[in-house]
């Protein structure tokens, strides 16, 4: 049931980016503003609690250009990874043991600040570097038979990212495609299993204004 209402969050995020594709706007908010909306497909890396790929997530961020190339703003995006695991035993204490199999849910909430140094600003193509921290709220559960056990854990973010900003036209929103690497200090304990960490690898791909 979760597990179906992060799929709909994200359908209907999706169905928002289209219907903003619609709308008129002019390359960028203004001489020095800018504005993306993506949908993001992520890698978990490392030790994940849930390690499966997922694309149920979201990223949104705006800010200024201070000058020609140096820029700052906000952020925050979230995301949704699931992995089953196949029945096995867990030993609970020692006497006590428990044979399910289970299904993995790691939810993330990162938010923060972000700088980023652009090149070519004005033209039709837009590389830019950026590096983005803040906070990051996860929560980590695992549902196995009529029963879930969970964790709500909060920790830093940090999150370094290569991106390119497309405006084929004069008017009208562009496109947003970039690739990232983050990394949270969330620690938590689910059942047996113990989180001190999470890491993930990703792609983004939106629209610009």
């Amino acid at each position: 049931m979760k597990t179906r209402k992060n799929r709909w969050k994200s359908i209907c995020m999706i169905t928002a980016l289209l219907l903003a594709m619609t709308l008129p706007a002019k390359a960028q908010m203004t001489d020095n503003g800018y504005a993306n909306v993506d949908w993001q497909y992520n890698f978990p890396t490392g030790k994940a609690f849930a390690g499966g790929s997922s694309g149920w997530g979201v990223n949104a961020e705006g800010g200024y250009y201070l000058n020609k190339h140096w820029g700052v703003g906000l952020f925050m995006n979230w995301h949704s990874n699931h992995e089953y695991i196949p029945r096995t035993v867990l030993s609970l204490s020692p006497s006590e043991s428990l044979s399910t199999d289970q299904q993995h849910t790691a939810f993330r909430l990162p938010f923060g600040v972000a700088g980023r140094y652009a090149w070519n600003r004005g033209g039709d193509f837009q590389p830019y570097i950026a590096i983005k921290a803040g906070a990051q709220y996860a929560k980590l559960t695992s549902d196995f038979n009529v029963f879930e056990d969970r964790d709500k854990t909060w920790g830093f973010y940090v999150s370094p990212e290569i991106g390119l900003h497309i405006f084929p036209w004069a008017y009208g929103p562009g496109l947003h495609i970039a690739a990232y690497y983050d990394y949270g200090t969330n620690q938590g304990k689910v059942l047996t299993y113990d989180i001190n960490g999470m890491n993930n690898a990703g792609l983004r791909i939106g629209i610009s204004f």
